[in-house]
């Protein structure tokens, strides 16, 4: 089975989680910050680098002001529009 981290449902996922941020108005910076995390970890999530596990996600989602539950339903809808 190929790894998931060069999939295109992880594409979406990071890119996902780069455009709620920057929605937000943060930068990596202000992000890490609330995530008590250094800049260079936010980096690796949002290039595709590094995947998270879902503890860390509900984190990210947190320090976002948005619940997993709505991370999760925005990235389903992402990916059931791209795959139709």
């Amino acid at each position: 089975m190929p790894s998931t981290i060069y999939s295109e449902e992880h594409r979406q996922l990071v890119a996902l989680l780069r455009e709620l941020r920057e929605a937000a108005g943060l930068t990596q910076e202000e992000l890490a910050v609330r995530l008590q995390r250094d800049q260079p970890w936010v980096s690796v999530v949002e290039s595709g680098q590094r995947r998270i596990d879902l503890i860390e996600l509900r984190d990210v989602c947190r320090a976002l002001s948005m619940t997993l539950v709505e991370f999760v339903t925005t990235l389903e809808s992402r990916l059931t529009g791209a795959a139709g």
